[in-house]
Protein backbone atom coordinates (compact mmCIF):
# COMPACT_ATOMS: atom_id res chain seq x y z
CA UNK A 1 0.00 0.00 0.00
CA UNK A 2 2.01 2.40 -1.36
CA UNK A 3 0.64 6.28 -1.39
CA UNK A 4 1.71 7.93 -4.30
CA UNK A 5 2.61 11.73 -4.08
CA UNK A 6 3.60 13.74 -7.10
CA UNK A 7 5.67 16.11 -5.36
CA UNK A 8 8.12 13.61 -4.28
CA UNK A 9 7.90 11.75 -7.21
CA UNK A 10 9.21 14.10 -9.36
CA UNK A 11 12.01 15.31 -6.65
CA UNK A 12 12.70 11.27 -7.05
CA UNK A 13 13.12 11.91 -10.54
CA UNK A 14 15.50 15.03 -10.37
CA UNK A 15 17.96 13.49 -7.59
CA UNK A 16 20.27 12.17 -10.05
CA UNK A 17 21.04 14.42 -12.75
CA UNK A 18 20.87 17.45 -9.76
CA UNK A 19 23.17 15.32 -7.48
CA UNK A 20 25.79 14.83 -10.61
CA UNK A 21 25.24 18.93 -10.54
CA UNK A 22 26.50 19.19 -7.53
CA UNK A 23 29.45 17.00 -7.79
CA UNK A 24 30.02 18.44 -10.78
CA UNK A 25 30.48 22.12 -8.97
CA UNK A 26 32.05 21.01 -6.36
CA UNK A 27 29.35 21.72 -4.02
CA UNK A 28 28.87 17.97 -2.79
CA UNK A 29 28.59 18.12 1.22
CA UNK A 30 28.55 21.90 1.71
CA UNK A 31 25.71 24.36 2.85
CA UNK A 32 25.84 26.24 -0.27
CA UNK A 33 24.11 23.08 -1.84
CA UNK A 34 21.42 22.59 0.41
CA UNK A 35 20.80 26.21 0.10
CA UNK A 36 20.58 26.12 -3.62
CA UNK A 37 18.83 23.02 -3.50
CA UNK A 38 15.99 24.60 -1.14
CA UNK A 39 15.64 27.68 -2.88
CA UNK A 40 15.32 26.10 -6.27
CA UNK A 41 12.52 24.34 -5.25
CA UNK A 42 10.97 26.71 -3.22
CA UNK A 43 11.51 29.61 -5.17
CA UNK A 44 8.95 29.05 -8.14
CA UNK A 45 6.27 28.38 -5.61
CA UNK A 46 7.18 31.17 -3.20
CA UNK A 47 6.75 33.82 -6.55
CA UNK A 48 3.09 32.39 -7.19
CA UNK A 49 2.26 32.72 -3.69
CA UNK A 50 3.78 36.32 -3.68
CA UNK A 51 2.05 37.30 -6.68
CA UNK A 52 -1.20 35.63 -5.96
CA UNK A 53 -1.49 37.76 -2.60
CA UNK A 54 0.12 41.24 -4.00
CA UNK A 55 -3.07 40.91 -6.67
CA UNK A 56 -5.45 41.00 -3.62
CA UNK A 57 -4.29 43.94 -2.31
CA UNK A 58 -6.64 47.28 -3.76
CA UNK A 59 -5.03 49.49 -6.48
CA UNK A 60 -7.10 52.11 -4.38
CA UNK A 61 -4.30 52.15 -1.86
CA UNK A 62 -1.35 53.13 -4.31
CA UNK A 63 -3.83 56.06 -6.29
CA UNK A 64 -4.73 57.40 -2.60
CA UNK A 65 -1.50 58.07 -2.41
CA UNK A 66 -0.61 59.78 -5.96
CA UNK A 67 -3.86 61.69 -5.02
CA UNK A 68 -2.30 63.26 -2.10
CA UNK A 69 0.56 64.13 -3.87
CA UNK A 70 3.22 61.13 -2.85
CA UNK A 71 5.23 59.58 -5.33
CA UNK A 72 5.35 55.53 -6.88
CA UNK A 73 8.27 54.88 -4.41
CA UNK A 74 6.11 56.21 -1.31
CA UNK A 75 3.14 54.37 -2.13
CA UNK A 76 5.34 51.05 -2.59
CA UNK A 77 7.43 51.82 0.74
CA UNK A 78 4.97 53.15 2.98
CA UNK A 79 1.76 51.62 2.05
CA UNK A 80 1.99 48.53 -0.07
CA UNK A 81 5.14 47.11 1.80
CA UNK A 82 3.19 47.52 5.42
CA UNK A 83 0.51 45.80 3.76
CA UNK A 84 1.91 42.48 2.50
CA UNK A 85 3.62 41.98 5.40
CA UNK A 86 1.13 39.44 6.15
CA UNK A 87 1.57 37.60 3.18
CA UNK A 88 5.33 37.80 3.38
CA UNK A 89 5.72 36.29 6.58
CA UNK A 90 3.39 33.79 5.00
CA UNK A 91 5.59 32.93 2.31
CA UNK A 92 8.78 33.02 4.28
CA UNK A 93 7.06 30.34 6.58
CA UNK A 94 6.02 28.12 4.65
CA UNK A 95 9.58 28.28 2.56
CA UNK A 96 11.47 27.82 5.85
CA UNK A 97 9.34 24.78 6.89
CA UNK A 98 9.76 23.27 3.37
CA UNK A 99 13.53 23.57 3.65
CA UNK A 100 13.60 22.57 7.30
CA UNK A 101 11.47 19.37 6.97
CA UNK A 102 13.04 17.90 3.54
CA UNK A 103 14.70 15.03 4.11
CA UNK A 104 15.61 13.10 0.62
CA UNK A 105 17.82 15.87 -0.79
CA UNK A 106 19.36 16.51 2.52
CA UNK A 107 20.30 12.80 2.60
CA UNK A 108 21.86 12.40 -1.00
CA UNK A 109 23.94 15.39 -0.93
CA UNK A 110 25.80 15.37 2.71
CA UNK A 111 28.70 12.65 3.25
CA UNK A 112 29.48 14.00 7.52
CA UNK A 113 27.29 14.00 10.09
CA UNK A 114 27.87 17.53 10.82
CA UNK A 115 26.46 18.35 7.79
CA UNK A 116 23.35 16.56 8.15
CA UNK A 117 19.91 17.98 8.58
CA UNK A 118 17.46 17.30 11.51
CA UNK A 119 15.63 14.99 9.54
CA UNK A 120 17.96 12.97 8.76
CA UNK A 121 19.78 12.71 11.73
CA UNK A 122 16.70 11.61 13.36
CA UNK A 123 16.64 8.77 10.78
CA UNK A 124 19.89 7.89 12.22
CA UNK A 125 18.80 6.98 15.03
CA UNK A 126 16.97 4.02 13.47
CA UNK A 127 18.85 0.82 13.58
CA UNK A 128 18.63 -2.16 11.92
CA UNK A 129 17.89 -4.15 14.61
CA UNK A 130 16.33 -1.50 17.21
CA UNK A 131 14.70 1.98 17.37
CA UNK A 132 16.01 4.54 19.65
CA UNK A 133 12.69 5.66 20.40
CA UNK A 134 13.56 7.79 23.88
CA UNK A 135 16.26 9.59 21.83
CA UNK A 136 14.13 10.18 18.18
CA UNK A 137 11.43 11.40 20.33
CA UNK A 138 13.53 14.16 22.43
CA UNK A 139 15.28 14.94 18.59
CA UNK A 140 11.78 15.60 17.48
CA UNK A 141 10.30 17.84 19.90
CA UNK A 142 14.03 19.56 19.72
CA UNK A 143 13.40 19.72 15.89
CA UNK A 144 9.84 21.21 15.90
CA UNK A 145 10.99 24.18 18.18
CA UNK A 146 12.77 26.18 15.85
CA UNK A 147 9.39 26.24 13.96
CA UNK A 148 7.07 26.82 16.89
CA UNK A 149 9.46 29.88 17.74
CA UNK A 150 9.63 31.00 14.30
CA UNK A 151 5.14 30.92 14.77
CA UNK A 152 5.11 32.44 18.32
CA UNK A 153 7.44 35.02 16.82
CA UNK A 154 5.70 36.28 13.38
CA UNK A 155 2.05 35.78 14.58
CA UNK A 156 0.99 39.18 16.02
CA UNK A 157 2.48 40.24 12.33
CA UNK A 158 -0.04 38.33 10.68
CA UNK A 159 -2.77 40.61 12.02
CA UNK A 160 -1.02 43.71 12.47
CA UNK A 161 0.95 43.69 8.82
CA UNK A 162 -2.61 43.18 7.70
CA UNK A 163 -3.30 46.77 8.15
CA UNK A 164 -0.71 48.74 8.79
CA UNK A 165 -1.03 51.45 6.12
CA UNK A 166 -4.53 50.87 4.97
CA UNK A 167 -5.56 54.06 7.05
CA UNK A 168 -3.28 57.39 6.64
CA UNK A 169 -2.09 58.77 9.94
Amino acid sequence: NTVFKPVNGIRITLLIPYLSLIVSLKLYNTYAALVLTYLVFTLPYCILMTTGYLNTLPKELDEAVMIDGGSRWKALWKILVPTAVPGLVSVGMYTFMQAWNEYLFALALTKTNDMRTVPVGINLLMGQHSYEWNQMMAMSVLGSLPILVLFLFFQRYFIAGMTAGSVKS
